[in-house]
């Protein structure tokens, strides 16, 4: 055919012709140059010192939030973020423990977890209930012995209970915070406030209790509830500083301001 003819002629008297590229020729070689490791020092020198050289990097540790243990730390906000961490089951969980005083194992139950979302619930809970029903109460024992009287709100009610319950609920538990570390014990801030907080629970219903219009019955209610609440807070305190006797006397003031707190309850607010 005359394509096959064509492609036997001689081309290399053609001006820029290309000759062909032969399987003879040798292509070049590249030899890559081989690479040695350097060792570098160890991290670690004799005499406890850090030696130079690389270091290796480490694992970043997982920050943990301390509770504050001196008094800086108690003025921090930062420092309590995490004890607002917690569970609704668990808050109810310790609530319902409150209401049994004489386990006296509730720092037990929160040792691992302390929380303040409790003290705040349920000491704005108690200032609203006892200022609202204090009202209600002395409304329907003024309308009991005169059928004339008409309803009025008294706001002073608001500023009692807000100062007498969370000035109670921040300062005592600070006072024997306190008082127990000077005296060489070791005491945590935030397991007392916790502690104390949870104590208030059993006023609540109370507060509700005490709309009843019979002062004899009132008063039996009021003591029932204090000392529950007392019970409640000095049986633990005991657990907490178990083997101090010398504290012992801690124990019973511990009592005694709570059924000072429950006489103040009824006497400011339920006369």
């Amino acid at each position: 055919m005359e394509e096959s003819s064509y492609s036997n002629l001689s081309t290399s008297h053609l001006l820029g012709s290309v000759p062909a590229v032969t399987n003879e020729e040798k292509k070049a070689s590249y030899e890559v140059p081989e690479a040695n490791m350097q060792i570098f020092p160890p991290n670690n020198a004799s005499g406890g010192g850090r030696g130079r050289g690389y270091q290796t990097l480490e694992a970043p540790t997982e920050f943990e939030q301390q509770p504050p243990n001196n008094w800086s730390g108690v003025f921090s906000i930062s420092s309590y973020t995490q004890y607002f961490n917690v569970d609704t089951d668990v808050v109810i969980y310790r609530l319902i423990s409150s209401f049994y005083p004489v386990t006296g194992d509730f720092f037990s139950k929160i040792d691992a977890n302390p929380d303040l979302y409790g003290l705040i619930w349920i000491t704005t809970t108690l200032v609203f209930m006892l200022a609202s029903f204090g009202n209600w109460a002395t409304y329907l024992m003024q309308k009991h012995s005169d059928g004339t009287t008409s309803w009025s709100f008294d706001v002073g009610y608001i500023n009692a209970a807000a100062v007498g319950i969370y000035g109670y609920a921040v300062v005592v538990p600070m006072a024997f915070n306190f008082l127990l570390q000077y005296l060489g014990s070791n005491a945590s801030l935030v397991r007392f406030w916790c502690m104390w907080g949870y104590s208030f629970s059993i006023f609540i219903p109370t507060a509700l209790l005490l709309l009843i219009p019979v002062e004899i019955l009132r008063w039996i209610i009021i003591l029932i509830a204090g000392s529950a609440s007392s019970c409640f807070v000095a049986l633990n305190l005991k657990s907490y500083i178990e083997g101090a006797n010398d504290l012992k006397m801690m124990v019973v003031a511990a009592f005694l301001l709570q059924m000072a707190l429950a006489i103040f309850i009824k006497v400011w607010f339920f006369p």
